[in-house]
């Protein structure tokens, strides 16, 4: 692809703008900036939010060869999570089914009128999801005694593929934080030969005014010690902005022990040994009073918040999990 071309297919417009403020931000030109977007772009394919994001104007050519682009991840993940094993993950009522030995929660889709209002008297409140989709986009929290036509709300969930879910109840001490949604826990595995193991861990929190916690809906992320479970350091979100404590609460990030740590190491590790076909898998945990959940498991985990997270390229991720494969299987797959 051109530049030309792959500047069409972004938005350029914005781009100028963010480049226009980083210039005066940095004391650089804009010009030099946008040079300089153009050679990682030649250098691992970046896109704009990638530029900006990883801050790859302040990155040495060596640090900028490290970072996982789209097309790397592409590659890697029909490697090591083929897609034409998908749909036990991505269909998220496959999800629940295939893994509910360790969630157990309640959910409503493609049922009769009948199911939908026993539902609906179960459940005061309830989450509403789409069946495939990314990032958190389409999933809201409605009430029952909001939904005042079954018959057009039902029509509703068929045509549009929805499906309704049992609302997760998190620990207090998570709740603390951030009270207005489920704060989940982003924790990547990997598993081979029937051995499994944590490759990254993050904590998401809503920022006080969403429904959910996703890094692309205006939450935002902190690290996490998987030896202690303990968050390290500041939380921030896609914008750059970093937070030591949260807005909304004032609770602090760094040094936070995540209740039931040990717990959710073993539950991870148990469930990337379900599908062997999907080595590599993105689990969305919530911590409960008792224990943890799963909200749900993505089979290509992005590397952007990985990324950012780390201050650095996760190309070392992909490299450790691919030199497992090819040490057993006689292959020479490179990234």
């Amino acid at each position: 692809m051109s530049i030309i071309s792959y500047a069409l297919k972004g938005n350029l417009k914005k781009f100028n703008q963010e480049i226009n403020k980083l210039a005066k931000k940095e004391n650089r030109s804009s010009f030099s900036l946008k040079l300089n977007f153009l050679n990682c772009f030649r250098l691992i394919g970046s896109g704009y939010s990638d530029y900006l994001n990883y801050e790859l104007y302040n990155k040495t050519k060596k640090e900028i060869l490290e970072y996982a682009s789209i097309k790397d991840q592409d590659k890697f993940y029909e490697i090591v999570s083929p897609s034409k094993h998908k749909t036990f993950f991505t269909i998220k009522i496959n999800f629940l089914k295939n893994f509910q030995k360790y969630i157990k929660r309640d959910f409503f889709y493609n049922g009769t009128k009948e199911e939908l209002k026993k539902f609906l008297k179960k459940h005061e409140y309830f989450m509403l999801k789409p069946l495939d989709g990314l990032g958190g986009c389409g999933v809201i929290k409605l009430y029952s005694k909001d939904i005042t036509n079954l018959d057009t709300f039902l029509k509703k969930l068929k045509t549009e593929n929805l499906f309704l879910e049992e609302y997760v109840h998190q620990h207090p001490k998570i709740n603390a934080i951030c009270p207005n949604s489920v704060n989940t826990l982003r924790i990547m595995t990997f598993n081979y030969n029937d051995h499994s193991e944590i490759l990254f861990a993050c904590m998401r929190f809503g920022n006080g005014t969403s429904d959910v916690d996703n890094f692309h809906q205006g939450g935002m992320a902190c690290l996490v010690d998987i030896a202690s479970g303990s968050l390290v350091g500041e939380a921030f979100n896609k914008n750059l902005e970093y937070f030591a404590k949260h807005p909304q609460t004032n609770v602090k990030f760094a040094g936070f022990k995540i209740p039931n740590w040990d717990l959710v190491k073993a539950l991870v590790l148990e469930a990337s040994l379900v599908n062997k076909n999907i080595h590599v898998v993105g689990w969305d945990v919530a911590i409960t009073k008792d224990g943890a959940t799963f909200i749900e498991g993505n089979r290509r985990p992005g590397f952007d918040l990985v990324q950012v997270l780390s201050k650095r390229g996760r190309k070392d991720i992909m490299r450790h999990c691919l030199d497992i494969i090819n040490e057993h299987e006689n292959t020479n797959y490179r990234i």
